[in-house]
């Protein structure tokens, strides 16, 4: 649906992925490992068909995901959520949105995909800072 290339993290993250799964079934991660899952689960969320739609009508901890992003400093894509948040009370299915709705939400997509060019870079950023 989307002309977007997908996220391809580099082995670091994935490595530090797999280990905070490992890890969170015997302790609570602490908010920076919170927030590096959340923004790595929430961006394959966003890259399936519905995009802002599905991840609106995902049981996710919206707010905390928002706060994840913010955490990373992914302003733009934080921007696009914001902007987005009225799919939360939107039929479940995007097909049944008006013309004037899905243009919109088209609109603010594009501008979380060009968001998303930069978010590798955020994450290791904050990786070598909060989790070094």
């Amino acid at each position: 649906m989307f002309a977007h290339e997908p996220i391809e993290w580099p082995d670091e993250v994935e490595a530090l992925v797999d280990r905070l799964e490992s890890e969170s079934a015997g302790r609570a991660l602490n908010r920076e490992e919170r927030a590096v899952m959340d923004v790595y689960e929430t961006v394959a969320l966003l890259e399936e068909e519905d995009g802002l739609h599905g991840f609106w009508q995902s049981d996710v901890n919206h707010q905390r995901v928002i706060k994840s992003f913010e955490l990373i400093d992914a302003t733009a894509l934080v921007d696009s959520l914001n902007a987005s948040r009225w799919c939360q009370t939107r039929p479940e299915d995007r097909h049944d949105y008006s013309e004037t709705e899905e243009e919109y939400l088209s609109t603010i997509e594009e501008e979380l995909f060009e968001g998303m060019d930069e978010l590798v870079d955020l994450v290791l950023g904050f990786m070598e800072e909060e989790l070094g």
